[in-house]
C-alpha cells in the first residue's frame, strides 16, 4: 500500500507544505493538492476532486481559508463522499479549537465511514511570521483584540508532526488530537517573546474586534474580515484558556515554547528589517 499516494490538500498552505515536505523527506510518495499543482485540488471546483483523491490511500484535508466560511462544511461533506467513492482509506481532519464551525466539520469526518483522525488546534504561532501580523511585527506592533485572555499558542511545526504522524501510523485511526503549546499566553506576553527574540521593542496594542476587522479589511476584503473577526470573538472569549495533551499523546514529546518558535524565526531573518 505504500506506493499509493497520500493526498495532501491545501499543499502550499502554512500545515500543508511542511507536511507534504516531511513524508517527502520519509520516501513516502505524496500528491501536492493545490489549485495550480499537476494533480490540482481546487475547493471552489468540484470538477478536481475525483482526480486528485482517485488512487490515494489517505488524504491530509484543510479547508482554505477558514471551516468558518459559508459553505465550508457542506463542500468538505462532499469532499468526503468523493473521497469514499474513490476508496480513500484515511482522512486526517485540520481542525480549529473552540469553532462552532470547525466542530461541524469534524463531524461530518467522523461519520463519514472512512478511517479518520482529527487534529484540532489553537491559535497558530506562525500567524506572526508567515500571516497577516507580519508587517505589524516589523512595524514593531501587535495589535490584537481579546485583552488579557490566554491563549495557549502553538508552533506549526508540532501541528505538521502530528499530521505525519497520523498519516503514516495505524494507532492514530479514530483519534481525536487537541494540540497545543505548552503554556498560557496573552498578547502582551507574545509580544515581549518577540521582544525578546527580534532584539527589538514589539509592542502589543489592545484593540476593539471593530478595529480589527477593519485592518482585516484593509488587505483582505470585507468579507474575509467578516469571517476572522467572528472566529476571533468567539475563540478570544476564555474557551481557549488551557493547555492540552494532543502533541505530547500522539508524539511522546511536549510541544514546542514560543519563546523556540520566536527565536528560530528570528535567527531565520523572517521579520529583518534589512534593506
Amino acid at each position: 500500500m505504500q506506493d499509493k499516494p497520500i493526498l495532501v490538500i491545501g499543499a502550499t498552505g502554512k500545515t500543508g507544505a511542511r507536511v507534504a515536505a516531511k513524508l517527502e523527506a520519509m520516501g513516502l510518495p505524496v500528491r501536492r493538492g493545490s489549485r495550480r499543482s499537476s494533480t490540482p485540488f481546487d475547493w471552489e471546483a468540484p470538477e478536481t476532486w475525483a482526480p486528485a483523491l482517485s488512487g490515494a490511500r489517505a488524504a491530509y484535508v484543510t479547508y482554505f481559508p477558514d471551516l468558518a466560511f459559508p459553505g465550508a462544511v457542506e463542500k468538505l461533506g462532499s469532499v468526503v463522499e468523493t473521497a469514499k467513492d474513490a476508496g480513500v482509506e484515511h482522512l486526517v481532519l485540520l481542525s480549529g479549537r473552540g469553532e462552532h464551525h470547525a466542530r461541524l466539520g469534524e463531524e461530518v469526518v467522523r461519520n463519514s465511514g472512512i478511517d479518520f483522525t482529527i487534529v484540532r488546534a489553537a491559535w497558530f504561532a506562525q500567524n506572526f511570521s508567515e500571516g497577516y501580523l507580519r508587517d505589524p511585527i516589523l512595524a514593531g506592533v501587535l495589535p490584537m483584540p481579546g485583552g488579557d485572555t490566554p491563549e495557549p499558542i502553538i508552533d506549526i511545526d508540532d501541528i505538521a508532526d502530528v499530521v505525519v504522524a497520523a498519516l503514516t501510523e495505524n494507532r492514530h485511526r479514530g483519534e481525536l488530537y487537541e494540540v497545543s503549546g505548552p503554556r498560557l499566553m496573552a498578547f502582551k506576553d507574545m509580544a515581549r517573546e518577540l521582544s525578546n527574540a527580534i532584539g527589538r521593542p514589539i509592542r502589543h496594542i489592545p484593540i476593539s474586534f471593530d478595529d480589527f476587522h477593519a485592518n482585516i479589511a484593509q488587505s483582505g476584503g470585507t468579507f474575509v474580515a467578516d469571517v476572522f473577526t467572528a472566529i476571533a470573538r468567539e475563540t478570544l472569549d476564555g474557551r481557549n484558556a488551557r493547555t492540552t495533551d494532543g502533541v505530547m499523546r500522539a508524539l511522546g514529546r511536549p510541544p514546542r515554547d514560543f519563546a523556540e518558535f520566536a527565536m528560530t524565526a528570528a535567527r531565520a531573518g523572517v521579520w529583518s528589517t534589512a534593506a
